[in-house]
């Protein structure tokens, strides 16, 4: 028996390029930065002063002042990318069949902005004056239920946290969700919103990120590029509809792509190092190949999870070759991180909606700030140009924080 197809009809995108999928594509293709000085707090006696904020975002647009002033950014941004991806799919607001639209979202570290102004709140001012709202705010899933609220959703509600591999995971399982025949519809996708003091400063004890770039922040993301330090830290939320394909027919929905094959691992190695062989990355790629039921050959380009760290970048190229062997000088590959940072749980989603517009535009975004290349980073970076190419399979690559990995393969769609 033939498993259901699933199809993407809805986008919704709020990222450092802007507070709408057009302004992030827009800003992908002409190789635009949108990595900034940190605004979100006085960043002046950090070696790291720079992340990517999301521009202009006011709550208020998308939501009740009353109902934003309880969530977390984190979930403010979700549910600003979900309206618009709904919206985008042609769906109401009230769903007609609620017990069959679902919702899998995830996010890497949730809304613990909200705890830290509820514990400065106690230490500073006493217990009285913590908000009520405050714990349930924190956490994890109330991004997935300020969506499911919003639009009724009453299906299955998952949350996936899986570090910087929770948005691409977040998409496979909703993906599973069709499959199973739980849903017709799931509402996708990733977000995280925590450019906050205390986060960076956690980040650069790890030695994470760029410290020599604070005077031209848009050169800072620089992917397999010789002279890149770490990733930037950023915010952002992606939001796909997936949906059954003849559910999407018969409402004469317009589809963007299809998602043929997902797969997810551990590395069972190190908590923030990749193995130095590629073994988990290399393995969860072929498996995503294998449920897609595709060769390396038949992919065309590859969203690289291309964090711009010495280790990761080095042995995601490796990992690609040892699965795609000749193949692997041949394909395209670039990471959109270079333009928008790293939005850790967000960024699988927004990688993914980036394969979906490449796809449908035929034009593969470039991997900016390509400038020095990297002897052990040989392969074809697409370096700082878009360039125009007819898509028939993508490969979408997420791989975080304590050895989680995640890949999605998207292809054309075809009725």
């Amino acid at each position: 028996m033939s498993q259901p197809r699933v199809v993407i009809t809805g986008l919704g995108a709020l990222s450092p390029l802007g507070t709408s999928v057009a302004t992030y594509w827009d800003g992908l293709v002409e190789g635009r930065s949108g990595i900034r000085r940190i605004t979100h707090f006085d960043p002046a006696d950090l070696p790291c002063q720079i992340a990517g904020e999301i521009p202009d975002f006011d709550p208020a647009v998308f939501m009740d002042k009353k109902d934003a002033r309880r969530m977390a950014r984190s979930s403010q941004i979700a549910l600003a990318a979900a309206i618009e991806a709904v919206a985008d799919a042609g769906l109401p607001e009230s769903m007609p069949e609620p017990e069959r639209v679902a919702i899998s979202f995830g996010t890497g570290i949730g809304g613990l902005d909200v705890y830290d102004d509820a514990s400065q709140v106690y230490r500073e001012k006493g217990f009285e004056r913590v908000s009520p709202f405050a714990l349930p705010a924190s956490i994890p899933n109330m991004a997935a239920f300020a969506i499911g609220q919003r639009f009724r959703c009453v299906g299955p509600n998952c949350t996936i946290t899986t570090a910087c591999a929770t948005g691409t995971q977040a998409i496979g399982e909703g993906m599973e969700m069709i499959r199973r025949d739980v849903a017709d519809i799931v509402i996708s996708g990733g977000t995280e919103a925590m450019i906050r003091d205390f986060a960076v400063v956690g980040f650069i004890a790890m030695r994470a990120l760029p410290v020599n770039f604070n005077h031209c922040p848009e050169k800072a993301s620089r992917p397999f590029d010789a002279r890149r330090e770490g990733f930037v830290f950023s915010e952002g939320a992606g939001v796909l509809v997936l949906e059954e394909l003849a559910h999407a027919l018969r409402r004469k929905a317009r589809i963007y792509a299809e998602v043929v094959g997902h797969a997810a691992s551990s590395d069972g190695y190190h908590i923030a190092a990749m193995d130095p062989a590629g073994a988990g990355p290399a393995r969860t790629m072929r498996w995503a190949l294998e449920d897609a039921r595709i060769s390396p050959a038949d992919i065309d380009y590859i969203n690289a999870h291309g964090s711009s760290t010495k280790l990761n970048d080095a042995t995601e190229t490796q990992a690609v070759k040892s699965v795609f062997k000749e193949h692997a000088y041949r394909v395209a590959i670039s990471s959109t991180k270079s333009m928008i940072g790293h939005a850790m749980g967000a960024s699988g989603a927004l990688e993914a909606i980036a394969c979906t517009l490449a796809i449908k535009n035929g034009l593969i975004p470039p991997t900016i700030n390509y400038e020095d290349p990297d002897p052990e980073c040989d392969l074809d970076y697409v370096p700082n140009q878009a360039r125009p190419a007819s898509l028939e399979y993508v490969l979408s690559n997420s791989f975080g924080l304590g050895g989680q990995n995640a890949c999605l393969v998207i292809k054309k769609f075809h009725e």
